[in-house]
């Protein structure tokens, strides 16, 4: 879908009048009394969010007339705006909507707006060979009159072109989206100024990452490592930020087979590494000003002869053993060997890591929340404060020693899982031990949150984005120079 600005209302088949709670005194048209009164009567306030639709003839031709609710005013609200209204036209034959702000609109109000509309907009047709005429996408265009966004427009839609091309790697199957296919879909962005490094398994089997490798070597897909680098600051930054992702690009449990029912979700079990690497693409693209490092660890958990077993002891790169009591606790044993590679690599002072890790964490807090768990209250404070403007929210839980005895093992440096308990913050504990002393880390739980089952705010069932404006906000508010 195009965004488009505009000085002049253009010829559009489709009017929106963007209106603040409260309502409004008249409407350019015509039919302007006939239109307010079938608001009043729809109980149209302005909500933010909300929307009337109805018809009129102006100029000699018959338009869709429809009214969104920005309410207070806010960025927030003109955000919702547009995802309801795009919500409202995708499929309704509409094809080119022309957007006006009572009272007018800055440019950020304006490109907040049209981020919702193409936030909401984004859907993966790229399988279906049939589907009905009414329900195939006929909005191709909104056009806003205002003043050009500008600069305002330009960053949104970097970040919008993050959080759809993590859309696109959650949602692809896994036998499209694999390791090696997942690195191939992520080289455009050397385009965007991105420096690509990647590790094979035989660069991973001399470094040692035995806790990494013993997740893959059921698979006939071999594992990767991606590091992606983008510099905005001309090579004046020192020590990088660094993200890491789980990329577990399908997860049968291995050994430790799940249920048959639901599987199919598995291949969103690289939501953390979609993340990262949509926040990177997202970066680039608005040119921000911090130096920052994105690395994936790229695996597919299987289940044939080679498997690791339950019971198996590992080596981990740091050096520390693992004793697996289960294969499908597997996605801390992919982070804790990337973790540790970034810190011998780049030496960061701050790390977030970002993984659908456990379904306890589905448990606790559902779809509405992630979860966070830090080493330090500052950087805490600052992730919150961001998914909260972001609205990617986050929820803080503990670490402690008193969670971190439960994942000792009486034969190896620590198992990879605790009791039945506590599962969330047991696995944090987990990667907690591979944290090097001084380094300020968070880890971001995302597991109910990457795929959703029913329409959100911006997006429409299925692959959510989270994780890259809530990454973009932090880099924004406490780290771009």
């Amino acid at each position: 879908m195009e965004i488009a600005f505009s000085p002049i209302r253009p010829d559009a088949d489709t009017l929106v009048f963007a209106v603040p709670k409260g309502g409004f005194d008249a409407l350019p048209l015509a039919a302007a009394p006939v239109l307010a009164a079938g608001a009043a009567a729809a109980r149209f306030t302005g909500e933010a969010g909300s929307s009337f639709e109805s018809f009129a003839e102006e100029g000699g031709k018959v338009l869709r007339v429809v009214l969104v609710g920005t309410g207070s005013g806010s960025d927030a609200d003109h955000e919702r705006a547009g995802s309801a209204l795009t919500a409202r036209l995708s499929t309704s034959g509409a094809a080119h909507a022309a957007v006006e702000f009572f009272g007018g609109a800055s440019g950020e109000k304006a490109a907040a707006l049209a981020l919702g509309a193409l936030l909401r907009g984004w859907r993966i047709d790229s399988y279906r060979t049939r589907q009905p005429e009414k329900a195939k996408p006929t909005l191709a265009k909104i056009t806003l009159v205002s003043a050009d966004a500008g600069s305002a427009w330009e960053k949104q839609a970097a970040v919008a072109a993050g959080v759809a091309f993590t859309r696109e790697l959650v949602s692809e199957p896994a036998n499209i989206l694999y390791p090696e296919s997942f690195v191939e879909r992520c080289r455009h962005l050397e385009e965007l100024g991105v420096k690509i490094t990647v590790l094979d398994k035989a660069a991973m089997t001399e470094l040692g990452m035995g806790s990494l490798l013993g997740v893959a070597q059921g698979s006939a897909r071999e594992p990767r490592l991606l590091a992606m680098e983008w510099d905005g600051t001309g090579g004046a930054a020192g020590k990088p930020l660094v993200f890491v992702g789980k990329g577990v690009t399908f997860d049968t449990g291995g050994i430790s087979l799940k249920p048959g029912a639901g599987m199919e979700d598995m291949k969103w079990d690289m939501g953390g590494a979609g993340a990262v690497a949509g926040a990177i693409k997202a970066l680039a693209g608005r040119k921000a000003k911090v130096r920052v490092v994105g690395i994936c660890g790229l695996v597919e958990n299987m289940p044939d002869g080679n498997a690791q077993r339950p019971g198996d002891i590992v080596t981990s790169m740091s050096g520390q053993t693992i004793e697996v009591l289960n294969t499908d606790a597997e996605g801390r044993l992919v982070l804790c060997d990337v973790i540790t590679w970034a810190q011998k690599t780049y030496a960061p002072e701050v790390i977030v890591d970002l993984a659908t890790l456990t379904g306890a964490m589905i448990v606790s807090l559902g779809n509405e929340y992630a979860g966070i768990f830090s080493n330090d209250d500052g950087l805490a404070d600052d992730l919150i404060a961001a998914g909260k403007a972001a609205g990617e929210q986050l929820w803080r839980f503990p670490l402690s020693d008193a969670y971190n005895k439960l994942i000792d093992s009486p034969i190896a440096d620590m198992k990879n899982i605790g009791p039945r308990y506590a599962g969330s913050i047991t696995a944090a504990q987990f990667i907690k031990r591979f944290v090097d002393e001084g380094v300020k880390w968070a880890h971001l739980d995302i597991a109910g949150m990457v795929w959703a089952d029913k329409p959100g705010a911006t997006w429409d069932k299925g692959a959510t984005g989270y994780g890259v404006r809530l990454l973009d906000r932090l880099v924004a508010d406490r780290f771009e120079g």
